[in-house]
């Protein structure tokens, strides 16, 4: 699960596809989650973001963002303003997420008040993304080695063939990264875009469900440009994020040093 700035950027990050193939039906579980994985998510984009936090009550609190992407070589980084409202402006996060499974992926957030750039520690990552359902480990692809892929079966969405795929983590060090037990997700058969998923959070007995409320292909690349998390604990609601993605555009002129951590605490 690519999910959050790339699943946030995600937004365009996870939830991007490439068209799909004839032989799609002859896949296995893996080949179908590195086609996920591979699939063109455009580069050098930018994108507007509205964040709406919803409380078990009903409460909302709205976030606007600036989201930019790159890639470079393999490798693929992010970098999110956020704009308003005041007691978040200026707030930054950078992202380099690296294609080598061997490196642990790079997080840094830069918090305004205190003029005070924190990088993210592996420990932290399943922690809340400035207050939302998405976790850190939620804004960078998991690598695919650390888990153990499973069928489940296959049903429709939104009249759309999905597969639905079990991922089990096979190392404790990625369960705790994440803070999850499992998670399944499920992939549209004609473009490979993740539309739903749900997982399994280690501690508390909760759950988390992704959904995918609406797909646009702009320039050719699959965008969710409308998406939610949201966490329960049994029936109840615990709280939720809406993610509106607007303004999308790719192939943009961004320097390479617009990914960087003096960039990240100069601003937008």
């Amino acid at each position: 699960m690519r999910q959050c700035a790339r699943l946030i950027m995600l937004t365009a990050a996870t939830f991007l596809g490439r068209a799909g193939s004839a032989d799609a039906e002859a896949l296995n579980p893996r080949e179908i989650m590195e086609r996920v994985d591979a699939r063109d998510d455009g580069d050098n984009s930018t994108q507007d973001m509205e964040m709406i936090l919803i409380d078990r009550n009903g409460g909302e609190r709205v976030r606007n963002l600036r989201v930019f992407g790159r890639d470079e070589g393999k490798d693929e980084y992010s970098i999110m303003f956020f704009l308003t409202p005041a007691d978040v402006k200026d707030t930054g996060f950078l992202t380099y997420d690296y294609r080598d499974p061997s490196r642990d992926d790079d997080q840094w957030l830069y918090l305004p008040a205190l003029k005070r750039t924190k990088r993210v520690a592996s420990s932290d990552k399943s922690g809340s993304f400035m207050g939302s359902d998405f976790s850190y480990a939620d804004m960078t692809k998991r690598p695919l080695d650390d888990y153990q892929y499973t069928l489940m079966g296959e049903t429709e969405i939104e009249a759309q063939s999905v597969w639905q795929i079990e991922a089990v983590p096979t190392t404790d060090r990625e369960k705790d990264e994440t803070g999850y037990e499992k998670f399944q997700t499920f992939v549209r058969k004609d473009n490979y875009v993740v539309v739903r998923g749900v997982y399994w959070v280690k501690k508390g007995g909760r759950l988390k469900y992704y959904d995918v409320r609406k797909l646009e292909r702009i320039d050719g690349i699959w965008v969710a440009t409308e998406m939610d998390m949201t966490t329960k604990q049994g029936t109840e609601t615990l709280h939720k994020t809406v993610l509106h993605v607007r303004n999308v555009r790719f192939n943009q002129a961004l320097p390479s040093d617009l990914f960087t951590v003096r960039r990240l605490e100069k601003g937008p």
